[in-house]
């Protein structure tokens, strides 16, 4: 499982994408709905986890659940 952040890169411009803890990006994408399937991509063929997908000034708007992760906050209208 691995969570994965979609943010802006302010040197360049571009919309990064990096795994939780990383350093360096591990991709980068010219807007943020395509750097956002990158990190979901990445995410599932992780075995699920979260993308967070932040504001170009930084905090976090968005968070989704890429499965087979288990949603911590599932929608109530959801059965189980």
């Amino acid at each position: 499982m691995a969570n994965y952040h979609v943010t802006k890169n302010k040197v360049s411009g571009q919309w990064q994408v990096k795994r939780a803890g990383a350093d360096r990006a591990s991709a980068t994408a010219d807007t943020q709905r395509d750097a956002e399937k990158l990190a979901k991509q990445f995410a599932a063929n992780s075995g699920g986890g979260e993308v967070r997908i932040h504001k170009p000034s930084g905090p976090i708007r968005d968070s989704d659940t890429v499965q087979p992760a288990n949603d911590p906050c599932p929608p109530k209208d959801k059965k189980h």
